[in-house]
């Protein structure tokens, strides 16, 4: 009881010095001062300046559409019914703020040309001085939750409108909530892009075009009858719907407001389109035919697709989920009939910033544009757009629709032209493409390395996971023990950095019963977004339990959490062979030299566990190389001020053998088949029978993902003859293609090629040629 009175005494005195001696947070978030804290770390410390709160600000909530019109609260913060709150986003954006009833201070989020974190700053005296700091989250509409945008109620009919038979009205559907006003404003905004492509001068333009209705009232659905835009306004063909509160100017930028996504403006466009929609879109295509083949080919730079569904899901650090064609919700896939999932390469190609789509049928198999309408299309512009954005082709969502998909409304939407489109934008098959290497901890730590050797480490302290000196990346992993009385630790946090980009920490929080993320030591919240874009690096967090983190070079990290546990998954491209050391082996088909010691001196008895606990001891990190982050006095205690590695602890090496064990009959029961080892390792030593099948559910994930990355061999396309067709649309190794003639043609060569081992198809040239026609009696011909 008098530890804590001394510890409430101390707090408050040091507060009092803080207030005395001018240490303010003002000017000063992200720093720690002489005698408190301004960096994100002091709340959990308990050290934080007086003020910290004031000028270190939260939002409520944090994350809004890239188009702005987000309403949200200051939290913490002091105002009064006198402050005029400008809010300033980045260094040149602002935004007039309000004070509400209750004197919470508010801020509406612009239009960005960006996503991810946007520095914020907050005045309260009009703009004079911005004293309070906090950051933004802008987020791609694509990736908006619902519930935070308007909704175009059967978005195939807005596609197809004008088009032949489509006619009627449209409706929109809106939470009220999102716009705080009783009468509303319906306003149609337009996107376009100016400016020669790949200049200075190319530029994105989001504009005000008219406005639907005016003074409507906020029910939170809106019908009406399109028609053709008049004042040359039909030459806008991409835009978005806005409801604004009906006190605001047509057309003024920044306020209050719930967005449609964007969209192509079909309902809109001129008469000739509706008159006849398949010439106008065809006069399109060749136009925007003609522009393509004057710009850069962005096709050589992109990563080749995976082969098979089961490696595009599995390679998880390069390539993500379509959200317009995703297994996991029903295969919905509009754009891309016969498949059930797609994919897209996560990172933008290096010069064009130009993006991969990979889709996949039922079988598993790759489908190709050459064989059909719905196969996967590669885009000059990335649809998630690429840093460091603002300008084409990097804007998110926009620049694609721009170049990529209103030339696909043109040649295959509202014109059966595909074959103009697919020309230009065929799919990649898999012949160049190289699965990434896996390697996994979890359980009481058990390690499987990147070349497959499999054994145990007990060790207490924080230690290198990964390290690639070559590539600037680093992975940490730290342990702690199960419980006070066991001598067997598990892994309770992951640290990962690729210099000179942002460090992202994984941890288990208190009672382990989630996943905590943290960006350069700030937690992130992803209890409104599932996915964020960071500086050189992205994480996808759809639960608690699930995360995933992304790096630019293509490595992935996956941290599952299963009964209380961590289950850590590296994945690494090819380009990692031959530079990685740590726990986790050296990347390179050789598990001989994977036990190394930082000398680069090799484990001798890989089977004696004393011998390996020295070698893993011999990871352990260093102060200077810490990613870690130390925000609690336990943390600071046991990892910071102390040894890395804790020598005094010593875990038992062996599984004690025991058939009077109140564990047995559950170990016997529970420790059956594949992963069967680690089960009973976890159980009998770690004394946890949840871990123990947490263990075995993790080694057979594992495997699992080791089989769905395994090589396979392509033949790549192939190619109906001249004046025939063909059966068969795989082409991995074993895949046949059935070979037919047309009418008056016959075929020589073989009729059946076979996809072979070396990546080549069997036979020779099959061809249709003439049937030479036989002359009979008289001047007859067979």
């Amino acid at each position: 009881m008098m530890d804590r009175f001394t510890v409430v005494i101390c707090v408050l005195l040091v507060s009092c010095i803080c207030r005395t001696l001018g240490q303010t947070c003002e000017g000063n978030c992200g720093t720690k001062l002489d005698l408190c804290s301004c960096h994100s770390t002091c709340t959990s410390l308990g050290n934080c300046c007086t003020d910290y709160r004031e000028y270190c600000v939260e939002t409520l909530p944090h994350s809004g559409s890239i188009l702005g019109g987000t309403d949200f609260i200051v939290l913490n913060a002091t105002f009064n019914n006198s402050s005029e709150i400008v809010c300033r986003f980045h260094d040149n954006i602002k935004t007039e703020g309000y004070v509400d009833e209750t004197s919470r201070g508010h801020c509406i989020s612009p239009l960005l040309y960006e996503t991810g974190w946007v520095p914020l700053s907050i005045s309260s005296d009009n703009g004079t001085t911005f004293n309070r700091t906090g950051a933004w989250l802008s987020v791609h509409t694509g990736k908006l939750d619902a519930k935070f945008k308007a909704i175009l109620v059967n978005s195939t009919k807005w596609q197809y409108y004008g088009t032949t038979d489509v006619r009627g009205n449209l409706e929109m559907t809106w939470n009220t909530s999102l716009v705080r006003a009783e009468r509303v404003n319906i306003e149609l905004w337009g996107y376009r892009e100016t400016g020669e492509p790949y200049t200075d001068s190319w530029l994105g333009e989001w504009a005000y075009l008219y406005s639907l209705a005016k003074d409507q009232p906020n029910s939170g659905s809106f019908s009406f009858l399109p028609k053709p835009a008049e004042n040359g306004f039909s030459s806008w063909e991409l835009g978005s719907l806005r409801i604004s509160p009906s006190i605001y100017p047509d057309g003024m930028w920044n306020v209050q407001a719930a967005w449609t996504d964007d969209h192509a403006l079909a309902w809109h466009l001129e008469e000739k389109f509706r008159q006849n929609s398949t010439v106008w879109a065809l006069d399109k295509c060749v136009a925007w035919n003609q522009l393509e083949n004057e710009l850069p080919n962005f096709l050589s730079e992109l990563i080749d697709c995976p082969c098979t569904l089961a490696q595009a899901r599995a390679d998880t650090g390069r390539f993500h989920t379509d959200y317009g064609c995703d297994i996991e919700k029903g295969s919905v896939c509009t754009y891309h009939p016969g498949c059930v999932h797609c994919v897209r390469a996560i990172q933008a190609s290096p010069m064009y910033a130009s993006g991969q789509q990979c889709c996949y049928d039922n079988t598993g198999a790759q489908v190709l544009t050459a064989d059909s309408n719905g196969g996967s299309s590669p885009d000059r512009a990335h649809h998630w757009g690429s840093p460091p954005f603002k300008k084409p082709p990097r804007i998110p969502g926009d620049s694609h629709w721009v170049y990529d998909v209103l030339s696909f409304y043109y040649c295959c939407l509202w014109s059966d032209n595909c074959h103009f489109y697919f020309k230009l934008r065929p799919s990649s098959d898999c012949r160049r493409y190289k699965s990434p290497s896996s390697a996994v901890v979890f359980g009481d730590p058990h390690f499987i390395t990147f070349d497959g050797v499999s054994y145990s480490f007990n060790g207490f302290g924080e230690y290198t996971l990964v390290t690639s000196f070559a590539k600037g990346l680093t992975i940490q992993g730290r342990t702690e023990p199960v419980n006070g009385t066991v001598k067997a630790t598990q892994l309770t946090s992951v640290a990962m950095q690729e210099t000179p980009y942002d460090i992202i920490e994984v941890r288990l929080v208190s009672g382990h019963n989630g996943l905590e993320v943290l960006q350069n030591q700030k937690t992130l919240s992803f209890s409104e977004q599932s996915w964020m874009d960071l500086h050189g690096v992205y994480v996808f967090s759809p639960t608690s339990s699930n995360v995933t983190v992304m790096f630019s070079s293509g490595v992935g990290v996956e941290v599952r959490l299963r009964e209380g546990t961590m289950t850590t998954t590296v994945l690494l491209p090819e380009e990692f062979i031959d530079t990685t050391m740590g726990l986790l082996g050296k990347m390179n088909g050789d598990p001989k030299d994977d036990l190394a010691l930082t000398n680069g001196e090799l484990v001798q008895n890989r089977t004696n566990p004393e011998e390996v606990f020295n070698f893993g001891a011999g990871w352990a990190i260093s102060n200077q190389s810490a990613l870690f982050t130390y925000d609690s006095e336990y943390l600071l205690d046991t990892f910071l001020y102390a040894p890395r590695h804790d020598a005094s602890f010593l875990p038992v090496f062996s599984i004690p053998e025991n058939p009077n064990d109140p564990l047995a009959n559950q170990t016997s029961e529970i420790c059956s088949g594949p992963g069967s080892q680690f089960c009973r390792y976890d159980i009998l030593l770690g004394r946890s029978p949840r871990m123990g099948n947490a263990s075995k559910i993790s080694y057979q994930s594992h495997i699992s993902l080791e089989e769905d990355l395994k090589p396979v061999i392509s033949c790549g396309w192939f190619s109906p003859p001249s004046n025939g067709k063909k059966e068969g649309t795989t082409y991995l190794q074993g895949a046949k293609v059935n070979l037919f003639c047309n009418e008056g043609f016959t075929l020589t060569g073989p009729s059946v090629r076979v996809c072979q081992w070396d990546g080549m198809w069997s036979g020779g040239d099959t061809n249709c040629v003439v049937r030479r026609r036989r002359k009979l009696c008289g001047s007859h011909y067979e």
